[in-house]
């Protein structure tokens, strides 16, 4: 196997792309704009490719030169990293860099933090949010994402089931009824991309005949459908955790004293080579045994959970 180019060759393609310039990057980099030439030029011996298109006035990536950078840009941001972390903190904390789920992010995650900075001042957390499995080719050191935590070459710690029951506007109630039944409009069974088949599994849990269907309207994210319902656009499907202020406030109410627990749930999810991070390690371990212990709080208004 060939050995891998140098850090300042890289540092040196990076440099010289952002700037558009070999003297600017060498300035940037404490090089001279002779060596910082040379450092591409080595590289592109080794790689047999060009990088760069080379103009009196400036300078262009190659399609080979772009693709190439967007491959290692996280890599370099990650070496950047870890050398500020071991720097500044010796191996004791540091930035640790999650991707979360947007809904359980704010109604759940968020709002049980500050224990966690309280007691973990020596590390930094930076929360990003989106829809799907996270990409781990970007600077992301973990996620905390809804799947079955199946994902090929990743480490999977289960974190949190997802027990759902149906909710509505006290004026949706007052003219459909006080539960989701047989003759509920389908037209206002609200649905959310994340469980998009959630209503039919409340069917057949609830022994209900028929066919939810897809009439009802869409929303991309449950914190969406959250809103519609408050507003009294219909019913929808959501777990306790993030209904809770506004049955409390009673903008919103319970339509079933049962719940189901859906097929998936949340994990922790992060490549192998992020596992020997000491502030994930404590990440991780106050996550879990933060999650045992809201697991074992029964909800204000929950019966028990009934798994089909």
């Amino acid at each position: 196997m060939s050995r891998a180019p140098s850090t300042t060759s890289l540092l040196c393609l990076e440099a010289s792309a952002r700037l558009g310039s070999f003297t600017a990057a060498g300035e940037e980099l404490h090089l001279s704009q002779g060596a910082v030439s040379r450092q591409i030029q080595t590289l592109e011996l080794r790689l047999d490719v060009q990088l760069f298109t080379r103009r009196r006035e400036s300078l262009e990536l190659t399609d080979a030169g772009r693709y190439y950078l967007d491959e290692i840009t996280p890599l370099l941001q990650r070496l950047e990293r870890a050398t500020a972390n071991v720097m500044a903190f010796k191996w004791r904390g540091g930035d640790l860099s999650l991707s979360v789920g947007a809904s359980v992010g704010a109604y759940w995650l968020i709002p049980r933090l500050p224990a966690f900075t309280q007691a973990h001042g020596e590390i930094t957390l930076s929360l990003s949010t989106r829809v799907g499995p996270t990409d781990f080719k970007t600077a992301i050191d973990a996620s905390l994402e809804f799947g079955d935590g199946q994902r090929s070459g990743m480490h999977s710690d289960f974190v949190l089931p997802l027990d759902l029951a149906p909710y509505a506007a006290p004026a949706w109630i007052a003219t459909h009824g006080k539960r989701v039944s047989d003759a509920t409009p389908r037209a206002s069974l609200l649905h959310h991309h994340t469980l998009p088949d959630g209503w039919d599994h409340w069917f057949r849990f609830d022994g209900l005949a028929g066919n939810p269907g897809r009439d009802g309207p869409r929303f991309e994210i449950m914190s969406m459908s959250l809103n519609a319902a408050v507003a009294g656009l219909g019913v929808v499907l959501l777990p306790t955790y993030m209904v809770a202020d506004h049955l409390a406030a009673g903008r919103l109410k319970r339509l079933s004293r049962r719940q189901l627990r859906y097929p998936k749930g949340y994990y922790l999810v992060y490549p192998p080579a992020a596992a020997a991070r000491p502030a994930l390690r404590t990440f991780r371990q106050w996550l879990l045994q933060t999650a045992d212990i809201a697991a074992q709080v029964p909800a204000a208004d929950s019966a028990s959970v009934h798994t089909p």
